[in-house]
């Protein structure tokens, strides 16, 4: 039989609905059953391409003698991390405090007031390496809740109340100036690894919001270091292990410091956030890998995340099926041995194929298999061989079993999907990437957005065209708004700004403190044992410095001054933390570079039919001023006639020519008809 989870939508929620474990959702009911029949509860978080989140599943959820104990002796609650982002956020924070360390599967035992007192992450069916079994720690736990009950609730009341002494006090920090991103530069470059690209140690993670911060502050101050660091991160990752070789897109992070073997699931925020990336490092070298890996990444999306509805799905998981044993297993779609590639190729170009791609009969990964990869002494191939030789594989490579995919729409990632695709559309030449991103915004609109009036909001998730019963939280206001405004920018359509505005409004309502801080969930969310939040970046932008980017932008486009000012206030985080600890508050650093630049307020005005209104228009979306805000179509008049852009207002065009206008903080550089004057005012390299 089924448990309660058959009625959710969550795809992890979904692979757990036949467990044996009488599963519960994340519901006040579930606790009230915790109260009512006196017992602890059973908290775990994971997510579905979690590898690890399967193991723990097969080994002890699926397990009768371990479901009925759990069934018998606690009220089981599973929880989809990327769901409720608040509630994973509020219990890791508890986890790393406690034991210093976190991760998924989450494991927290909790009083039926929902207050943790035990917790851990994967355990193990049996001993093993120094922990103890899931079993040994379901007994403890009983023992100890019905044994030790008042020693077991102070410890719960000690933990929340040193949670709730946490709260951040950013907001009078002042903004951030040239000194601290300064200082922030020199942090990074300490902890960078010159010989191959990215910051610390194994396991190393892709940091794209660090470098976003580099390539924006090389463009503002033309040091030529940052850029170096961000475009040698960028090679030694597009020829790594990490980079898919032949279908494009990036796994999540690769286990060594070389980027060679990666952990396989591949996620849709890197690659969103990836896919901007190294579409702005080719904006600002003209690198052509750089370029190649953009569209690459890009069409790695559309292709293989892109559901029925125009949204994307949330992740490809790290296992599948090994055709060879049966048995599920990380890398096996991806992984190669010398004889798999002459099965495919032949044995001629079979050896070439193993020489460029590094595939070798010890292999780099297990079992004898490797990880395709681009050696830098590999052979030096035409175009034209490395093109047959990539179609030829892929094409056998989808007769393998594929991964699972996680079909859930974040509204998040998806927001950073749409600004990643909507400006590749606009530098690269193609219509159709565009497209893609307005039918992703268009499907937010339609199924996440509820505008009814006293309760407006933004859904979390949406599956199958069927929106989630989560709130969005700020991660999910800030990155919307910010793939709209994008959006906006290449299609010249001002809804897109409406619709932006729309978000970051919510967000001064419902998600700012009076000090100007900004917390993870709105002030009517459902209230937890303590309200998140957290300025700091895990693998996606934090919602905190993601909304500041948003309301930066925002201001910018419209002059309201108290847009800019809650930006100003929320980037206090910047001016504390960026010195100190630049490589999680990469995404802030950006926004602070936005700042300082001014943001740029860029208005080409011209008739939508004119050619040469397009070349100013794209002459514009290359500029690599950080941050700048690009508004183009007609020219608005007086009385709100025309344009559909405030930046517009007024805007006349020069010798009845497609005219551009440059402006800081609405003081404008002199109108210019031509795209050459116009790079120069913007630093675009390829008008």
């Amino acid at each position: 039989m089924p448990n309660r989870l058959a009625h959710e939508t969550s795809p992890y929620l979904l692979q757990h609905a036949d467990n044996p474990v009488d599963w519960w959702p994340w519901s006040p009911e579930a606790f009230a059953e915790a109260r009512e029949r006196g017992v602890p509860v059973v908290l775990s978080v994971g997510y579905s391409s979690c590898h690890w989140c399967h193991v723990m599943a097969h080994e002890s959820f699926e397990d009768e003698l371990a479901a009925a104990y759990m069934n018998e002796h606690f009220v089981n609650i599973k929880v989809d991390r990327e769901e409720r982002p608040d509630v994973d956020a509020v219990y890791m924070e508890a986890v790393q405090a406690a034991t210093g360390q976190g991760g998924w599967p989450m494991t927290v035992f909790l009083t039926p007031e929902a207050e943790p007192f035990y917790f851990g992450t994967y355990f193990p069916p049996e001993p093993r390496h120094g922990m103890p079994s899931f079993m040994e720690v379901l007994e403890g736990v009983r023992t100890a809740w019905t044994g030790r009950r008042e020693e077991v609730a102070e410890v719960a009341q000690r933990i929340v109340r040193d949670l709730a002494g946490r709260q951040l006090d950013y907001g009078k920090a002042g903004t951030p100036g040239p000194e601290e991103l300064a200082q922030a530069l020199l942090g990074l470059t300490r902890d960078y690894d010159p010989a191959r690209g990215g910051f610390g140690g194994a396991p190393k993670f892709p940091p794209s919001m660090v470098l976003e911060f580099l390539l924006r502050h090389h463009a503002r101050t033309g040091g030529e270091g940052a850029l170096q660091m961000a475009a040698d991160t960028c090679e030694a990752m597009a020829r790594g292990g990490i980079y898919d070789q032949l279908g494009g897109g990036f796994a999540r992070y690769s286990v060594d410091r070389e980027w060679v073997v990666p952990h396989f699931e591949k996620m849709l925020y890197d690659n969103a956030l990836l896919c901007r990336v190294y579409a702005h490092l080719w904006r600002a070298t003209g690198s052509d890998l750089a370029r190649r890996v953009a569209l690459e990444t890009a069409d790695f999306m559309v292709r293989e995340l892109r559901t029925a509805e125009g949204g994307f799905a949330s992740a490809l998981d790290a296992d599948s099926e090994d055709p060879q044993t049966g048995e599920h297993v990380e890398g096996a779609y991806y992984a190669w041995t010398p004889a798999q590639l002459t099965e495919v190729l032949g044995a001629d170009d079979a050896a070439l194929a193993a020489a460029y791609f590094g595939v070798t009969v010890e292999g780099t990964f297990e079992h004898g298999k490797s990880v395709l990869q681009l050696p830098q002494d590999g052979p030096v191939l035409d175009a034209g061989t490395v093109a047959g030789i990539r179609e030829r594989l892929l094409a056998a490579r989808a007769e393998r079993p594929a991964p699972g995919r996680d079909d859930k729409i974040v509204a998040a990632w998806n927001g950073l999907a749409i600004a990643a695709l909507a400006e590749c559309g606009a530098y690269f030449d193609r219509p159709d990437l565009v497209e893609r991103a307005t039918e992703a915004a268009d499907l937010l609109v339609r199924v996440h957005f509820d505008a009814a009036a006293g309760r407006a909001r933004l859904a979390r998730t949406s599956k199958d065209g069927r929106v989630g019963a989560n709130a969005g939280v700020l991660e999910d206001y800030g990155d919307v708004a910010e793939g709209f405004l994008a959006l906006a920018a290449v299609t010249g359509e001002g809804v897109w700004l409406e619709f932006a505005g729309f978000l970051v409004d919510l967000v001064l309502d419902r998600f700012t403190a009076e000090d100007g801080s900004l917390y993870d969930t709105a002030h009517d969310a459902e209230r937890l044992i303590r309200r998140p939040q957290d300025p700091t970046d895990t693998a996606a932008p934090s919602g905190w410095t993601a909304a500041a980017g948003a309301l930066l932008s925002y201001a910018a486009h419209t002059g309201s001054g108290a847009h800019r000012t809650a930006a100003e206030r929320a980037l206090g985080v910047v001016h504390a933390l960026g010195p100190r600890v630049p490589r999680f508050i990469g995404h802030g650093l950006a926004v602070a570079e936005a700042l300082l630049d001014g943001p740029r307020e860029v208005a080409v005005v011209g008739h939508p039919e004119d050619p040469a209104l397009a070349r100013l228009h794209r002459t514009a979306l290359l500029g690599t001023a950080p941050g700048a805000v690009v508004a183009v179509g007609l020219p608005r008049a007086a009385d709100g006639s025309g344009g559909e852009f405030p930046l517009l207002a007024e805007r006349t065009l020069v010798h009845d020519l497609p005219t551009a206008y440059v402006c800081r903080h609405f003081v404008c550089a002199r109108p210019t008809t031509d795209p050459v004057e116009l790079a120069d005012q913007l630093g675009a390299v390829h008008p």
